[in-house]
């Protein structure tokens, strides 16, 4: 039986997911040039998102390592997914991206298959 703990930090591997990738994105958007390579990644390398982003990611590495070490993993992965909705959600919401019915219908057939892989023993 998985415990209520491991779920709250499986939901918070999820949000943390979704915070990097938006940090990522709103910092590339900030920091976008169409000068070489170099300039690039030195622009990146000095953009706060960006290590905003990477710090979630490596709290989010630690937090899944807990998981993982507590949930079945083809129960894990299938959750984890989740942030597939959540990243779909925040670029319509904070980054004004729109979205196809199409994606919004991959959007809604991955949340089902974790409702669903989630209620089966």
């Amino acid at each position: 039986m998985v415990n209520t703990v491991a779920y709250a930090v499986l939901a918070l591997t999820i949000v943390l997911d979704v915070a990097g990738q938006v940090c990522f994105k709103l910092g590339l958007n900030r920091s976008a040039g169409s000068a070489g390579p170099r300039s690039f990644w030195r622009r990146v390398a000095g953009t706060p998102l960006i290590w905003a982003g990477v710090a979630a990611y490596a709290i989010d590495l630690g937090a899944w390592l807990f998981v993982l070490s507590r949930v079945p993993l083809s129960l894990a992965v299938p959750l984890a997914s989740l942030s597939y909705c959540g990243i779909a959600l925040a670029g319509r919401l904070l980054l004004g991206e729109r979205l196809s019915p199409r994606r919004w219908a991959g959007t809604v057939l991955i949340a089902l298959g974790a409702a669903i892989v989630s209620t089966t023993a």
